[in-house]
């Protein structure tokens, strides 16, 4: 076992927000956990996301869901492409579904995740060469400030020489965000494209 499967059989038994909630936000996660992340040894392009949501804790399988479909659509892949260990890397900054709040939203990833393992996967992934950020929890930590995050996506060609695109979340959620921003589809989406294009088999 090379050093990349043994850390992602340490993450898949993880259960420190089950067992330790001091660590965390002071709760227990509110069903068994089940960590979900994708390492590669191979892959250029990681996706930074924020948390799996319900359908993917289900299914063990990362962006299974409405958001996955439109996130494959700004990629310009398909289903095979985008779970080619060879083309991505998936490293949510919380690995487990996280519950939801009482409006019945996700709530944020738990703040275990990212000091455990964040540092050591990435330092296993040095081949990388784009990282798309999804989210401000993920544009937080890989760009090192916190602003809103339309400044940060509209703001996307300043980050690109460090190597990360910010992305919002492509949730259906933030669909009326896409309609008042139409550069993000005329401007950006080309970018990512041609850049994705590049790494993928």
């Amino acid at each position: 076992m090379d050093a990349i499967d043994a850390l992602a059989a340490d993450i898949a038994r993880c259960r420190l927000c089950r067992d330790d909630p001091a660590g965390g936000q002071g709760r227990r996660l509110p069903h068994e956990p089940r960590p979900v992340a994708v390492l590669s040894g191979r892959a250029r392009v990681l996706i930074a996301g924020q948390a799996p949501g319900l359908r993917v804790h289900d299914s063990g399988l990362p962006f299974n869901d409405a958001s996955g479909d439109r996130l494959r659509h700004w990629l310009g892949v398909g289903r095979e492409q985008f779970y080619n260990e060879d083309n991505f890397a998936i490293l949510p900054m919380g690995f487990c579904f996280p519950g939801y709040d009482k409006h019945g939203s996700d709530l944020p990833p738990r703040r275990e995740c990212a000091p455990l393992w964040r540092a050591r996967a990435l330092a296993l992934m040095p081949q990388v060469e784009l990282v798309l950020a999804i989210g401000a929890y993920a544009q937080s930590w890989h760009l090192g400030r916190k602003q809103p995050m339309t400044d940060t996506v509209r703001d996307w060609r300043g980050h690109l020489e460090s190597g990360v695109l910010p992305l919002p979340h492509p949730s259906w959620r933030n669909t009326a965000w896409l309609r008042r921003n139409p550069w993000f589809e005329t401007d950006l989406l080309p970018e990512l494209r041609t850049r994705v294009s590049r790494w993928i088999i």
